[in-house]
């Protein structure tokens, strides 16, 4: 029987990764409620980062051999250029896997330039793996439907470095300009939904959605600043923020908030949590937070908009907690859309902010009187190839679906990013909301 030692280190590493993914579950069913929310915070976040790590190590062992071990025997192995080549790509996946830490240790009012320069690596790093992979699969097809698999020269030595060079220069062109994209402003995106049974009075009402800001190691508060303004410049009659405002404790990144406090929507601002901000342990003092700067949150509960015309015609607002709550069996929260849309009957129009689209898929199928979700978390992929990923993985994408006959949703692309400040494929959003009455 083959040792643990005897093991090569890419099967070495998975099995790491399998222990620590083991710990998360162990943790998180029978420690969730014997430990005090700041142990459980740190455990969480460091056996996350723990298992992002063992897993990327796999990967960064096949980009050293790709780029680097490939080149030994060359001419220029030797060279002082080849030296200052290996540094660059032993830096490059030192701040890879150094980004998921950067969460831990490095999170301010405004991005550490380190933060920036780690998450750029770690989305550079995903392009790189993508392209090795799809480069050797097409190789390995190749010599297969040519019969040359067995065989060796120099034409397979030159497209075995050819390789590596052309992955290289895909991926440093395609983080330039996911860099670029995900510097500009979002981009406001207008959208007329018809709401069965809204008020006439309340037709042409607008509200502005926003989601996805990720406030932390990479967003702070001049972006948070400069949304703000955009919002407020489009003179909303409501803000609805659904979830993933933040990936941080509300004490440590307090500062970075308070532009939020410039909002005055005059039927409200409103927040519905994100898987996000349950990862930060924090809610609570979130909620409280939020409520200093008049942002009330619908932790599973509704409020009445009453038009501003009439005083007896009105539609539901509910918002429910997000539904990492359950899976990290968040003390005194979950998706609870019973409690939510208590007192919200199908004789009025119903407005559901749920921030992921498979917690809009259950909610129809338990209620499907409500007419229009609103919600997030796919960030329309955010940068090539996790696009393709988020599209499977989510019953709705990103933009406007319609669901049966008097029912819409709306998923945002997020108004900023997580982490890795690149879009490629998508494009950050501000969606200005315009309801109309049929």
């Amino acid at each position: 029987m083959i040792s643990f030692k005897q093991l090569p280190i890419e099967a070495k590493a998975a099995v790491a990764a399998g222990v620590v993914f083991f710990s998360m579950m162990l943790s998180r069913s029978y420690l969730a409620e014997k430990l005090d929310f700041r142990t459980r915070r740190w455990l969480l976040r460091l056996q996350m980062t723990l298992f992002a790590n063992t897993l990327m190590l796999m990967g960064s062992l096949h980009v050293w051999r790709s780029t680097v071990t490939t080149f030994t025997r060359s001419s220029a192995a030797s060279s002082f250029c080849f030296m200052l080549w290996k540094i660059a790509v032993f830096t490059f996946l030192a701040l890879a896997h150094s980004s998921f830490f950067t969460l831990l240790f490095l999170v301010a009012e405004e991005p550490y330039f380190f933060s920036l320069a780690a998450y750029t690596c770690l989305g550079a790093y995903i392009i790189l793996i993508f392209f090795l992979f799809t480069l050797g699969s097409v190789e390995q097809a190749y010599k297969f439907l040519s019969g040359r698999g067995a065989k060796a020269g120099t034409g397979n030595k030159n497209r075995t470095a050819l390789k590596p060079v052309l992955a290289v220069l895909l991926t440093v062109v395609l983080t330039i300009v996911g860099l670029l994209n995900a510097s500009q402003p979002p981009t406001v995106n207008s959208v007329e939904i018809p709401v069965h049974k809204l008020p006439s009075t309340m037709n042409n009402l607008k509200v502005v959605l926003l989601s996805d800001i990720h406030l932390g190691p990479t967003v702070g508060k001049t972006k948070l600043a400069m949304i703000v303004r955009m919002v407020k410049a489009l003179k909303p009659d409501i803000t609805v923020i659904v979830g993933d405002l933040t990936d941080a404790e509300a004490k440590i990144i307090r500062p970075a908030v308070e532009p939020l406090g410039e909002l005055d929507s005059p039927l409200g601002t409103y927040f519905v949590t994100g898987n996000h901000e349950y990862y930060t342990s924090d809610v609570s003092n979130w909620f409280e937070l939020l409520k200093s700067f008049n942002i009330q949150p619908l932790h599973n509960e509704n409020v009445k908009i009453v038009s501003p015309k009439s005083t007896s015609d009105w539609f539901c607002l509910a918002g429910v907690d997000d539904i990492e709550a359950d899976v990290l069996r968040y003390s005194g929260h979950g998706m609870d859309l019973k409690k939510a849309l208590r007192g919200c009957s199908s004789e009025h129009a119903i407005v559901l902010l749920a921030h992921q689209p498979i917690a809009a898929k259950w909610a129809l199928q338990e209620r499907p009187d409500i007419n229009l979700i609103l919600s997030g978390h796919t960030h329309g992929g955010q940068i090539f190839p996790l696009n393709a990923g988020a599209y499977l993985l989510n019953p709705f994408f990103v933009g406007l679906y319609k669901v049966g006959q008097n029912t819409f949703v709306y998923v945002s692309p997020g108004t900023m990013y997580y982490g890795i400040p690149m879009r490629l494929g998508s494009r950050a959003e501000i969606t200005e909301i315009i309801l109309r009455s049929p």
